[in-house]
């Protein structure tokens, strides 16, 4: 299995530099399997923002490498619940975060944003909001 580094998934989705984004496309042509770690995906999707892409366009450029026959991303699963509570508003790192907190009791924050989102659907771990407390 060969990781990618984010530069190289954001040469793809972007296709702002034509040699790269050929050397992208023709190494993820090649039969080899490709993976790439959750930090790669999260510094994908902060990349993809700070390039003002809509979270549809980066929903849909997500999709489209999770769909290659050859690209297998490492935390498949947390990656899959990550990219459903994007769609649903949370924030991609919060929601990668909590995906990947898989198994433990709670995910504790001071984002209340965050603990409401995830109220809202549920998740596994729950978020606590930890509350400010007066002095």
């Amino acid at each position: 299995m060969i990781a990618l580094d984010t530069n190289i998934l954001v040469r793809l989705l972007l296709k702002d530099d034509a040699v790269q984004f050929r050397q992208a496309h023709e190494l993820l042509g090649r039969p080899e399997t490709y993976t790439a770690p959750p930090t790669v995906m999260l510094e994908l999707v902060w990349v993809l923002e700070t390039e003002n892409f809509s979270r549809n366009q980066i929903l849909q450029g997500l999709r489209a490498l999770l769909g290659l026959p050859n690209f297998k991303p490492k935390s498949f699963e947390a990656l899959c619940h990550a990219i459903k509570w994007y769609e649903a508003g949370m924030d991609f790192g919060d929601a990668l975060h909590l995906a990947l907190s898989e198994g433990d009791d709670v995910l504790v924050s001071f984002d209340k944003a965050f603990g409401k989102i995830a109220a809202q659907h549920d998740t596994a771990p729950a978020v606590q909001v930890l509350r400010r407390s007066k002095k």
